[in-house]
Order: C-alpha cells, then structure tokens, then sequence
C-alpha cells in the first residue's frame, strides 16, 4: 500500500528556518527521484524541488534556490526539504511525491501535505 506522509510544518516569523519531512512506503523507494511540491490557496500547485535516486544530483525552483535544500536518506524511506530566510510567499501546503509520480488508477495520489505559515 503506497503512502506519503509529509510533517514539519509550522508557523514560522520570516527569517525564520523550518525542516520537512517525507515518510514514503508501498514502493521501491532507492530507484526513484523524489521531489516536494507547494500549493497555495487558488493557485496551482508548483515544483519546488527535487532529487535525484541516489541523491547525487538536485533541483530547485528559482524562487527558493539559496535558501531550500533538499536530501534523502534511503536507508529509511524518507526524503527532506530544509527550509532558510523563509519567506511570506512561501506559506503553503507542503507535498512530497515520486518522479514519476504515484498513480491510483488515472489519477496522480497525494499525501495529506504540511503546512508551512510564514507570517510576523
């Protein structure tokens, strides 16, 4: 049973630094790039960054690139996403998924996300 369990969000004043957290299991987690997604409220839902299988290559949108990394820990299933100089506009709801992302039945699955407020 595939499942995506995101965590570490928060309220943070902006400056402010936030770790995330992504449990997965139900797939072959080693052989897989993973990638974390944001969406906003009315807006969609956008790449933020991205790994590698082995963890040796990384991607991030322009808007978080300097201040988000991401990292992986195979051994354990879990994928994260360190957050620095958080932002105003990066208050959203945080997602984690594989590349290419899980499927049930037509439709891409998503976990349940993290919210991440940043706001003084």
């Amino acid at each position: 049973q595939v499942q995506l369990v995101e965590s570490g969000g928060g309220l943070v004043q902006p400056g402010g630094s936030l770790r995330l957290s992504c449990a997965a299991s139900g797939f072959s987690f080693s052989i897989f790039a993973m990638s974390w997604y944001r969406q906003a409220p009315g807006k969609e839902r956008e790449l933020v960054a991205r790994i590698t299988s082995a963890g040796s290559s990384t991607n991030y949108a322009n808007s978080v690139k300097g201040r988000f990394s991401i990292s992986r820990h195979n051994a354990n299933n879990t994928v994260y996403l360190q957050m620095n100089s958080l932002k105003v506009e990066d208050t959203a709801v945080y997602y984690c998924n594989r590349d290419p992302p899980l499927r049930v039945g037509y439709l891409n699955y998503w976990g349940q996300g993290t919210q991440v407020t940043v706001s003084s």
